[in-house]
C-alpha cells in the first residue's frame, strides 16, 4: 500500500508514519513543520506544504505522482484555548484542510482516508462515552473536528469514499524516545515542564464524587494510537461510508493516581498541588472502545506505567541531543 500521511513529522503522525514503514508500507508525508520535526522521520519523504493552505490541484499532483492507495489525515491545529481566540482560523486550518484533502482524493482517484479526530467532539459529555453519545463541542477545536467528520460523511455519500473517523482520549507516551511529545498541550509534559521549574503539578479540583475526589480519564499510549490507524485502515468496509470510532482503554485513571506516576518516575518529591475545578471539566470520561475491537480485532496494550514512564525517557533523551 502507498500512503500519504499528513502531519505525519507530528507526535501521532510520526509513530504511525514510522509504523507503516516498518510493515513495509510505502509512506509519503505531507507536513508545514511548525510543529512537527523532521528528525522524527529521517528516513521518510516529506513535503513541506500547509495542507489547508495548498491548492488540490497541488494536492492532486502529489497523489498522482506518488500512486497513493490511502490517506491518513493527522494535519491541524489542536490547541483548545488557541481555538477560543482564533475560531475563524482554526476553521480555515482543520475544515479547509479536510476540504482540499477530499477534492484532491476524488480528482485523484483516492478512495481510502482515516481521520484524526478527537472526543473533544463529546463536549461535556461524562461517564463511559459511546459513538453515538451526543456531539456537542463546547470550543472551536471541538467544533472544527466534528465539521471535519460531517464533511467526509458527505464525501462518502457523494463518491465511492471509505473513510474512518477516530475519536482519540488521552494521548501520551513515547513508541521511541525519538517520538515524544515536545509540545506542553496535554497533561503529562505539562506535569514534567512544571516538575523541571520546581512548581508542584496542580490538580483542578479533589472534591469530584471518584474514587480519590480528583476527574477521571481515559488515557492511551501513543503507540497503541497508531497501531489503531494501522488496523482501521486494513478494516475499511467495503461499501463508502465514515466510520466513527472512538480509540481509548476503556479504562479510567484518575487524575491523582496520574501525577502522582509522573512524579515518581521523575524523582520528583515536590507535593502535589490541589486548586479549584476548571468550569467545563466532568468528573469522569471514559471511552467505550466496543466498536474498533469488533471491526478490527485492536484493543490497547500498554498500561498508564508504560505511558508515564515511555515520556520520561523520550524527554531525557530529547533534553541530552
Amino acid at each position: 500500500m502507498r500512503v500519504l500521511v499528513t502531519g505525519g513529522a507530528g507526535y501521532i503522525g510520526a509513530h504511525t508514519a514510522q509504523l507503516l514503514v516498518a510493515r513495509g508500507e510505502y509512506v509519503l508525508v505531507v507536513d508545514d513543520l511548525v510543529t512537527g520535526s523532521r528528525d522524527r522521520i529521517p528516513e521518510i519523504p516529506v513535503v513541506t506544504l500547509n495542507i489547508a493552505s495548498a491548492s488540490a490541484n497541488d494536492l492532486e499532483a502529489l497523489m498522482v505522482q506518488h500512486r497513493i492507495d490511502a490517506v491518513i489525515h493527522f494535519a491541524g491545529q489542536k490547541q483548545v484555548a488557541e481555538s477560543v481566540q482564533k475560531p475563524a482560523w482554526y476553521y480555515e486550518q482543520n475544515v479547509g484542510s479536510v476540504a482540499q484533502l477530499l477534492l484532491a482524493m476524488e480528482a485523484a482517484g483516492v478512495h481510502k482516508i482515516v481521520f484524526s479526530s478527537s472526543a473533544a467532539v463529546y463536549g461535556e459529555a461524562s461517564g463511559a462515552i459511546a459513538e453515538d453519545a451526543p456531539t456537542l463541542p463546547i470550543n472551536p477545536y471541538g467544533a472544527t473536528k466534528l465539521a471535519g467528520e460531517q464533511l467526509i460523511t458527505a464525501a462518502s455519500r457523494a463518491w465511492p469514499l471509505r473513510a474512518a473517523s477516530l475519536r482519540y482520549f488521552n494521548v501520551g507516551g513515547a513508541g521511541d524516545p525519538r517520538l515524544g511529545d515536545t509540545q506542553a498541550l496535554n497533561l503529562i509534559p505539562i506535569c514534567f515542564d512544571q516538575i523541571a521549574a520546581g512548581i508542584s503539578p496542580t490538580i483542578f479540583g479533589d472534591d469530584y464524587d471518584t474514587s480519590d475526589g480528583t476527574c477521571i480519564r481515559d488515557y492511551v499510549h501513543v503507540s497503541d494510537v497508531a497501531e489503531a490507524h494501522l488496523a482501521v485502515l486494513d478494516a475499511l468496509p467495503a461499501e463508502p461510508n465514515n466510520t466513527v470510532l472512538n480509540v481509548g482503554t476503556g479504562v479510567g485513571t484518575s487524575v491523582r493516581a496520574m501525577v502522582q506516576s509522573i512524579l515518581d518516575v521523575s524523582g520528583s518529591r515536590l507535593p502535589l498541588a490541589v486548586g479549584g475545578r476548571r468550569t467545563g471539566d466532568p468528573a469522569a470520561v471514559v471511552g467505550v472502545v466496543d466498536r474498533i475491537h469488533d471491526l478490527t480485532g485492536w484493543t490497547a496494550r500498554y498500561s498508564v506505567d508504560d505511558i508515564v514512564r515511555s515520556a520520561w525517557e523520550s524527554r531525557q533523551y530529547l533534553e541530552a541531543r
